[in-house]
C-alpha cells in the first residue's frame, strides 16, 4: 500500500519564515555589507572608472603606491561570495587616509568589518568603505568633512580579520537614489589605480 504524500503547503510559510529570520539577523547582527550583487556581477561601467580616475584618488594606506596593490576583488570568501574589495596588507598602526574629499557618512562597528568608516564623495554619488581598522584617528566623527589625504584611522585586524594579518579592507560602491551608506553597486578599486604611475 502506497503511503499518501504529505501536502506541500507547509513549505511556503517555512520559506517565508526563513527569509524573515535571515533578514532580522542581518540587521540585529550587524552584517551590513557595502553591496549585494548577483553571482555573476556585471563589469564596472567605464564611465564610473573614468569619473573616479579623474578624481586622482589617493591610495588609502600611507606609504603605498599603485604598483604595490594586488587585485583580490574577485577572490571567493565564506559561502562563495566574491570579496568585492581590495585588501592592502600593512603593519598594524599604519595610517589610513581618505582617498578623496567628502564627508563621513557613518562610523560603524560590525561583526565582519570590525571598526569601519563609510565616506561619501563630494557629489554624493560614490561611497568609500574602510574596514578592519585598529582605531579611528582623533577628531573623526560622523558628518565630519574630510580632505583627500586626511588620516582617518589605522590599519588593524578588527572584525573577522586574522590577528596575524592586519590589513585595510577597502571598497568603493556607487550609491543608489536612496543614498544608503551600507548599500550600492560595487566597483573594483584596483581598476581605478591599475594604470596609475608608481
Amino acid at each position: 500500500m502506497t503511503q499518501a504524500r504529505q501536502p506541500r503547503r507547509w513549505r511556503k510559510p517555512l520559506a517565508i519564515g526563513a527569509v524573515l529570520v535571515v533578514s532580522a539577523g542581518m540587521v540585529i547582527g550587524g552584517w551590513f555589507q557595502p553591496a549585494v550583487t548577483p553571482q555573476t556581477p556585471s563589469p564596472t561601467p567605464t564611465s564610473d572608472l573614468a569619473h573616479l580616475r579623474a578624481r586622482s584618488l589617493s591610495i588609502p594606506v600611507l606609504g603605498f603606491s599603485a604598483s604595490q596593490l594586488t587585485d583580490n576583488y574577485t577572490q571567493q570568501r565564506a559561502g562563495g561570495a566574491e570579496h568585492e574589495a581590495l585588501d592592502i596588507m600593512a603593519p598594524r598602526g599604519t595610517p589610513v587616509v581618505a582617498v578623496d574629499d567628502g564627508r563621513i557618512a557613518k562610523l560603524f562597528l560590525s561583526k565582519p568589518g570590525g571598526i569601519t568608516l563609510y565616506q561619501f564623495d563630494p557629489s554624493g554619488e560614490y561611497a568609500y568603505y574602510y574596514a578592519h581598522l585598529d582605531s579611528y584617528a582623533d577628531g573623526i566623527a560622523e558628518g565630519g568633512k574630510l580632505l583627500k589625504g586626511d588620516v582617518i584611522g589605522y590599519v588593524g585586524s578588527s572584525g573577522n580579520a586574522s590577528p596575524d594579518a592586519p590589513h585595510l579592507h577597502f571598497a568603493i560602491f556607487k550609491l543608489g537614489i536612496e543614498k544608503q551608506w551600507w548599500r550600492g553597486t560595487p566597483i573594483n578599486p584596483f581598476l581605478v589605480w591599475r594604470d596609475a604611475k608608481p
